[in-house]
């Protein structure tokens, strides 16, 4: 199967004015506007010779999906910030390197949270995002002709909570291999915190999950839900 013939840059290159394909999508704009921030990746894309092949009608193409190309149009022609889509804009923004409008959205509420809070606590805790995609591999691994799949967390907040491990894992009425530990961290957000940052970033990633307390039998000597929980995986 031959590629696609790709047309040279015609007039197109040395006109004021462009069109482009972002990912299927056709926008018009002026090399003015592309070129707004000197320092960009998006404005060295139209400086001097053409960087980029073109579609079957000439235009320039990007492949990228140019679903929120817009909004980063919008920011050069008028200095506009989104209202919505803050995420997904900044995102474009990182990839074209647009540095003002990069810290502008950082800026914004709706990523301030998430970049500077969130991620700096999370930062603080071991081996957080490798602990996700073990939590995930061993539901997946579990997800063998049934509905649910269910994993032991453990939430070590304090160097004491670590002490107690040990006895503790002890009490669980389960395989201890497949228990998955966080902490400690030196930070103030809480266990609960945690636990939210857990459920949210595996939703992030499309799942549906429930995540509870989990209660070792009676008598045992320590209280294994101050330490446990149980994360629900529903398939269907």
């Amino acid at each position: 199967m031959s590629l696609p013939d790709y047309k040279s840059p015609g007039k197109q290159s040395t006109s004021p004015f462009q069109l482009l394909n972002i990912g299927g999508q056709v926008y018009s704009t002026t090399l003015t506007t592309l070129r707004k921030c000197p320092n960009s990746k998006l404005a060295d894309m139209f400086n001097g010779p053409p960087k980029l092949r073109t579609d079957a009608e000439g235009r320039f193409f990007i492949d990228r999906d140019g679903t929120y190309f817009k909004d980063i149009l919008e920011y050069l022609r008028s200095q506009r910030l989104p209202t919505e889509h803050v995420q997904e804009v900044y995102q474009e923004a990182v990839f074209y390197d647009i540095k003002p409008l990069v810290k502008q959205l950082e800026d914004m509420p709706q990523l301030f949270g998430e970049m500077v809070a969130r991620q700096q606590f999370l930062a603080r805790v071991p081996n957080y995002r490798e602990n996700l995609e073990v939590i995930i591999r061993i539901a997946r691994a579990e997800a063998i002709a049934t509905r649910h799949s269910s994993i032991i967390v453990c939430i070590l907040k304090t160097e004491e909570d670590v002490g107690r491990y040990n006895d503790a894992v002890n009490s669980l009425d389960t395989d201890k291999e497949s228990v998955v530990s966080f902490g400690p961290w030196k930070a103030p957000p809480s266990v609960g915190d945690l636990l939210d940052c857990i459920k949210m970033d595996i939703e992030a990633k499309g799942y549906k999950i429930t995540l509870q307390p989990h209660n070792a039998e009676k008598g045992f000597r320590f209280k294994s839900y101050d330490f446990f929980y149980r994360l629900t995986f529903i398939w269907w």
